[in-house]
């Protein structure tokens, strides 16, 4: 630590740390516009200047850049205030100037501005003191581009921070934004109009301190920042579990902002987890109850009705339930006590089962650390096995993107150069980087930043997991094929055929060659690519790493927002087995609860059994075609609208929060199926608030933990006061309904949870799971962050939000597991191309889909094929390609699919959710393909 003088006062801060990221740490105030705590220092915007001095008789002192500038012991240093006389007036006056050059050019527009009331620019201008124009000059303006359905532009807006382009480029390795121009006509957009083609580059909208970069879904419904009302929420993307803040206003759902968790999502999301959010206004919702009549048409139900029909639902024969990976904890619970365990399938495909048993069997076996994202950040090798994090699970991808980046770090730490100076770093690491290594079916959106990459079937890359953790430790199991030399035999070399699996020896050679040399690898895979095989080659090459002494951990991710807490609940019955039930008459009646199983089993299958059911209850969010079958259909709150328990893929159990109350007969689905257990005269589940579901969850073995995930609704402040979901600035409680009528209502009380539904109650202090927003006097932007902070970039004051579930079982080791063994000759045969399931970040997942923003900048069905195979079926690049039983699709050419094989993206609109292992194609000449997004300027 180095003892530090600012403006009269010590503080004990960190040697050699970036004087403003201190100055910060220590909530102290100095205006700054282009350092942001992710991404360090370029000086670039002069706004930090503070006076340094030589020594305690310097009393003149020089002026100098916080951002520029290394801690260090004895370092006297002065701030100042605009308008205060004393050793920092210089600084300040300084300060003060550089705001009005920024400002000469930056229009009149805050009345008007999206930005207005949560702009940087704002806070910065009133900090340094300038309080009235002198410019009275023309103004420079620009043309604005169109960026695609996520991205407003304002380019007249800019102050040239360059923040925008940092991000973009240097961080999220975005090629298609940049900055143009020449001497002050500096130009940040596009080389021409079209859609940014990163999967994160909604966080523009939260990087760049102005409003240059607007959510333009907000801006279509816009309401002031102020009043929007928020709670701590979790995406429900995908299985990372990013925290986010979604706001509110008349009864919509208006924007997602990032919600800073240290050790998830840091600082960003992706633009899934930001814009896809948009299902919780769709017309798709289900708004109503409704009880299916002769004619086939829906008569609605009020609630009472509803969950008496439900109750009648559960008598005369037996009730299976079918739960749900995309609904909370506490819903699936209810479901599993209402029917019993025995009658309960936790609502995956029977392939999603034996995935996620076998990703929770490895995690508890232990001897390797399942990583947040912050230690994915702080590896220094990866292999990723299998699974398109980039599409998947994208915030992985973004720290992966970090992760080689510290091989720059380490080397300017070497030459003296300090961490934090972003330009220096980079200039003297050129182009070095850790290294990562991709095994995937289909080439990735990584591949720019890899070592080396390989694509092949899933049996081939689990031949090449196995491969190299043989060669690692000769303990584990080498796979079918590999010769006495420990390398792949002649007979396995190139693409896997019908016989024994094959995998790239060169590939496998280093990988080794990196993951021995790395002192904390990291082995990535997951449950895309649908091969267990894989999750076990994944977990034998992190087990034989860290039986050489290694630090290596193991990510493996799910595919939904709560898969694995839906694989600790557990359940009796597989979803084949529920059906066969239903099928032979065994059981009379079936419950479903936010899943649409035509994406999860045969098609054909599925209407047998569902014909077969004397009653088909669907309570779920969305219309979907299992609700469309419904004798019975209740309508379920969304995550923005309840409150629940979502598990990541670390085992992390994060509480969301209700952020406003649903409309009509809407509820939690936990409680229609409490209440209809009530109706029922069952005693055994008589919830009447979602602490007691979250405390019957705790009841679970595995589970305990939940309820410390975050504190319950009696929590209050030192006061008594409830927690604020909108900030003091909000324009009162009559304006909350002026849509509807200028009178002021009874303040609604919430029971549930700790917040209160206005600006009246607590708005700092509360524990870190329970911050429904960042704001502090002085700082009404994001930027506010740091005053919630311990320390600036480290975990929120009292500890960042959630808690683990998974613990390794006593005394795990490399030792004591049964290491996995390859089964002999696993490779499928059939006629046509071997069918490769792919997935896309836009419209993969079922909820994002129904987002008119995520649904403009997705593609139609794509069928990706290398060129050999195209021109042997006579398809062209952007012409159509039908199977018979799997629709119609857009081809592509991508020269790095395995030749023999058909990539397929599932889950998108019109296009399959599963595949068979092999297919034959022919030309659609009556297929219109949907526009490429990358192609797309809208106006």
């Amino acid at each position: 630590m180095a003892r530090v003088n600012i403006d009269g006062k010590d503080y004990d801060l960190k040697e050699g740390q970036n004087l403003l990221h201190a100055v910060l740490s220590e909530h102290l105030e100095l205006p700054y516009f282009c350092w942001h705590p992710a991404m360090g220092s370029v000086g670039s915007c002069r706004l930090c200047a503070v006076i340094q001095y030589a020594d305690e008789g310097d009393e003149r002192g020089r002026l100098q850049m916080a951002c520029m500038m290394s801690v260090r012991d004895g370092m006297r240093v002065a701030i100042g205030a605009p308008g205060k006389d004393g050793p920092g007036a210089f600084a300040a006056q300084f300060r003060k100037q550089v705001i009005e050059w920024l400002m000469e050019n930056h229009p009149h527009d805050c009345p008007v501005c999206e930005e207005g009331g949560e702009c940087h620019l704002q806070d910065m201008t009133v900090m340094a003191g300038h309080v009235s124009r002198r410019y009275r000059g023309a103004k420079r303006t620009f043309r604005n581009q169109q960026l695609g359905p996520f991205i407003g532009h304002e380019m007249n807006r800019c102050i040239t921070c360059y923040r925008c382009v940092r991000y973009y480029r240097d961080y999220a390795g975005g090629t298609d934004l940049d900055a143009f121009g020449s001497r002050s006509r500096m130009y940040f957009g596009r080389q021409e109009d079209g859609v940014l083609e990163s999967e994160f580059a909604g966080n523009l909208v939260e990087v760049c301190p102005t409003g240059v970069f607007t959510d333009k879904p907000l801006s279509a419904t816009y309401t002031r920042k102020w009043d929007l009302q928020s709670a701590p929420s979790v995406c429900p993307g995908c299985a990372v579990g990013c925290n986010t803040l979604p706001g509110e206003r008349y009864g919509l759902l208006k924007r997602v902002h990032n919600r800073y968790h240290a050790e998830v999502n840091g600082y960003f999301l992706c633009d899934r987890g930001r814009f896809g959010s948009g299902f919780v206004n769709s017309e798709a919702r289900l708004r109503r109850a409704g009880l299916k009549a002769e004619d086939g048409l829906f008569e609605e139900l009020q609630p009472a009705a509803a969950a008496a029909r439900l109750a009648e639902a559960l008598s005369g024969g037996e009730t299976l339930g079918i739960g749900s990976p995309r609904a909370s904890l506490e819903s699936n619970l209810a479901l599993k006590q209402l029917v019993g365990a025995e009658n309960f399938c936790p609502g995956f495909s029977d392939q999603e089962a034996r995935l996620n048993e076998a990703m929770l069997a490895i995690y508890r076996a232990g001897g390797a650390r399942i990583p947040s994202l912050t230690e994915v950040e702080a590896s220094d090798a990866a292999l990723i096995l299998g699974e398109d994090v980039l599409n998947t699970a994208p915030r992985v991808a973004l720290a992966l993107r970090q992760m080689v980046r510290n091989r720059s770090l380490d080397m300017a730490s070497g030459a003296g150069i300090p961490q934090w100076q972003d330009a220096g770093v980079r200039g003297h690491a050129q182009h070095a980087k850790n290294p990562l290594l991709i095994a995937g079916l289909a080439p990735s959106g990584l591949r720019d930043i890899a070592a080396t990459a390989w694509q092949a079937p899933p049996e081939s890359l689990a031949a090449a997991g196995f491969a190299i953790a043989h060669a690692i430790d000769g303990r584990y199991a080498a796979p079918e094929g590999e010769g006495d030399d420990g390398t792949a035999d002649a007979s396995s070399a190139g693409v896997a055929g019908n016989g024994c699996p094959a995998w790239d020896a060169a590939f496998v050679s280093q990988a080794v060659a990196a993951l021995s040399h790395a002192q904390k690898p990291l082995i990535v895979s997951g449950a895309a690519s649908g091969s267990a095989e894989l999750l076990q080659a994944a977990a034998n090459i992190a087990w034989a790493l860290n039986g050489q002494g290694k630090d290596c951990a193991l990510l493996l991710t799910g595919a939904e927002a709560n898969s694995m807490g839906a694989a600790l609940l557990g359940g009796g019955l597989s979803l084949q087995g529920a059906l066969a039930r239903l099928a032979s008459g065994e059981a009379s009646s079936l419950l479903v609860l936010e899943n649409d199983l035509f994406r999860r089993a045969d098609a054909a299958l599925l209407e047998e059994a569902l014909g077969k059911a004397r009653s088909l209850a669907v309570l779920d969010v969305l219309e979907t075609p299992t609700a469309q079958r419904a004798s019975l259909v209740l309508p379920v709150a969304s995550y923005a609208e309840s409150t629940g328990t979502f598990v990541n893929y670390e085992g992390r159990a994060q509480r969301f929060y209700q952020v406003f109350e649903p409309a009509g007969a809407v509820a939690p689905a936990w409680r229609w199926l409490a209440d209809a257990a009530i109706a029922a005269g069952r005693n055994d589940l008589r919830w009447r608030q979602v602490d007691e579901a979250v405390q019957a969850c705790a009841a679970i073995p595995g589970l305990e933990g939940v309820a410390q995930a975050s504190p319950g609704a009696g929590y209050r402040n030192g006061t008594g006061q409830r927690i604020a979901r909108m900030t003091h600035r909000a324009s009162g409680r009559t304006a909350q309904n002026a849509h509807l009528s200028v009178h002021e209502p009874k303040p609604k009380v919430d029971e549930e949870t700790p917040f209160s539904y206005s600006m009246e109650g607590a708005a700092a202090g509360q524990p870190a799971a329970l911050i429904p927003y960042f704001w502090s006097p002085g700082w009404n932007s994001n930027q506010s962050l740091f005053k919630f902070q311990q320390e600036v970039a480290g975990p929120l004051a009292g500890g960042d939000a959630g808690i683990r579930l998974i613990k390794p079982q006593a005394g795990a080791g490399a030792e004591r597991h049964q290491r996995f063994r390859q089964p002999p000759k696993s490779v499928p045969t059939g006629a046509g191309l071997r069918l490769l399931p792919l997935h896309r970040a836009f419209g993969s997942d079922e909820l994002s889909g129904h987002s008119p923003p995520i649904a403009e900048r997705g593609a139609g069905p794509e069928l990706l094929l290398h060129p050999e195979d195209a021109a042997a079926l006579g398809l062209e690049e952007g012409k159509g390609a039908r199977s018979e039983g799997l629709g119609s699709f857009a081809v592509r050419i991508e020269p790095g699919l395995p030749q023999g094989c058909a990539g397929l993206v599932l889950g998108l609109p019109d296009g399959p959710c599963q595949l068979p292992a092999f297919a034959a194609f022919a030309p659609d000449p009556q297929f219109r393909p949907k526009r490429p997004p990358s192609l797309i300027a809208r106006g």
